[in-house]
């Protein structure tokens, strides 16, 4: 009988999944390294060789499902993989599975058997795939979620509206979100440090242009207006009609329509990419 002891330490000397090192063992009869062969041959090591790559290229998504929705970020080394019918199937299911199984964060999310599928087609293309981030939303039966995929995924938008039930209306503020890039919805949401930041470089600036002490003051708030403007949602221009703030707008629509959230996942931000010379790369791959 195959102990988890085991799996364990075979799926720690190779990188492979669980299932994959549970069923090379009971094929091996419980022999390690001919377990090890037989991940070999399956190709299955060769997820494990990706596995210190960067993964900047990929897709974001959103599914919904009824009050509950999920937006991710599916990462890949390549576009062109990205672009696969596999890629493509398998952010599907990792989108399902994450709203079925409703797990608490990522890590937990990849235990869930999820991980075992990013592996499982790393090994088949060769490829690292990766499983970044998500986030897993619900909403009032009175609320409305909006979704505006841009770019084929590069960017996503997920928005929720109290105050109406009209789905094209929360996805216009996603079209807002996901080309103005807002810091929060409106100013109590934004971070204090990020607010004393501003207001410290603004007074360095003002002193070094040796305003008055009395006057500061007042330039200041007004230049903390400007940022809100283009820091707070509600308060950005609409980019559909910049003579309207975008409540403004929602205004228009019908009363004590506003945003009560939104998430934007930009495909690769903050990740480091790697350029590699393609020789060198196509020597790793055969190696």
């Amino acid at each position: 009988m195959i102990t988890a002891s085991q799996i364990s330490a075979l799926r720690a000397s190779t990188g492979a999944g669980m299932m994959d090192c549970k069923a090379a063992l009971e094929e091996a009869l419980g022999d390690a390294e001919k377990a090890v062969d037989i991940l070999r041959k399956k190709g299955v090591l060769k997820a494990a060789k990706r596995a210190d790559k960067i993964a900047a290229e990929g897709t974001t998504k959103i599914k919904i499902d009824g009050n509950r929705a999920v937006i991710l970020e599916l990462n890949s080394e390549t576009d062109f993989v990205a672009q696969g019918d596999d890629f493509v199937k398998l952010a599907e299911e990792v989108a399902t599975d994450l709203l079925a199984k409703n797990p608490a964060n990522l890590d937990a999310a990849l235990a869930s058997g999820i991980n075992d599928k990013l592996t499982a087609l790393t090994g088949k293309i060769g490829e690292k795939i990766a499983l970044r981030r998500f986030q897993i939303v619900e909403k009032s039966a009175d609320e409305v979620f909006g979704d505006y995929v841009h770019m084929g995924g590069k960017i996503s938008v997920l928005t929720i509206l109290t105050g109406t039930t009209d789905s094209a209306l929360a996805r216009e503020i996603g079209m807002q979100v996901a080309a103005s890039n807002p810091r929060a919805t409106r100013r109590d949401e934004v971070d204090a440090s990020i607010l004393e930041k501003e207001k410290e470089v603004y007074m360095v600036q003002l002193k070094a242009q040796n305003k008055p002490e009395n006057i500061i003051e007042n330039i200041v708030k007004g230049k903390m207006e400007k940022f809100y403007s283009e820091a707070c949602l509600l308060e950005q221009p609409f980019i559909k009609d910049e003579e309207k703030s975008v409540q403004k707008f929602l205004d228009s629509n019908g009363p004590g329509i506003t945003v009560k959230t939104f998430y934007r996942f930009e495909l690769g931000e903050g990740i480091e990419k790697v350029v590699k010379d393609f020789a060198v790369e196509v020597a790793e791959q055969m190696g």
